[in-house]
């Protein structure tokens, strides 16, 4: 009987945005425009819902939905307005040690990319502003955003999609999502992958996987 051989270790790096290495929240932004916080919490439950936000995420257009949301709560423009105006904002907080792993992995020679779940807008920010912000974003090699391309994580497109960019096959990188839907999608691909939950784990399981982390 034929002994069962491991998967060669991946040799790139794909990281989930959002929850991984940045702590991607409305609220950083919107802590700044309302005074009471119930109040603010209302308009994210009811206005500027997870489901409306979700719709762009997949391709839809930020401008025109933020005009049709106006137009349902004209009382609300301008915080309707912020939303997307501002959404660098909610952007502020990267988690300092997945900045450091993503600094040693590419010391170490491990090309990176990123995979978002995003609306279009993302992405010039990361071409730009945002590597002043977090200087560590300008060490990605490539950047795929769902609200670009018009699929999004766990389609099995969006995976094959960075595969291409960045010219590599998926059993040659290992995912890293802190949704385990995400996680399984790019596993049904043939990515290896992570499911994060903590920098020391991601990085014990990067290390485990040959990777410099």
């Amino acid at each position: 009987m034929a002994s069962k051989t491991s998967p060669p270790n991946p040799s790139v790096a794909v990281f989930d945005f959002g929850g991984v290495l940045i702590d991607w929240n409305p609220r950083h932004l919107y802590r700044k425009l309302f005074a009471d916080p119930a109040e603010m919490e209302r308009f994210l439950a009811e206005v500027a819902t997870r489901e409306w936000h979700a719709v762009q995420d997949h391709g839809g257009d930020p401008a025109e939905a933020t005009r049709r949301l106006q137009a349902l709560h004209p009382d609300k423009e301008e915080l309707i307005d912020a939303f997307y105006g501002r959404f660098d904002e909610m952007c502020d907080h990267a988690f300092p040690e997945m900045a450091a792993l993503v600094e040693r992995l590419h010391a170490g020679g491990t090309p990176l990319f990123l995979l978002s779940n995003a609306p279009n807008l993302l992405d010039p920010w990361l071409r730009g502003a945002a590597r002043q912000r977090h200087p560590f974003l300008g060490l990605f090699r490539d950047y795929v955003v769902s609200g670009l391309i018009g699929h999004a994580k766990p389609d099995a497109a969006i995976y094959e999609l960075v595969c291409r960019t960045g010219g590599f096959q998926p059993g040659e990188a290992v995912f890293i999502d802190d949704v385990l839907t995400n996680v399984e999608g790019a596993r049904a691909v043939g990515m290896r992958a992570i499911h994060h939950r903590s920098a020391a784990e991601t990085a014990a399981e990067l290390r485990a996987m040959g990777l410099p982390a």
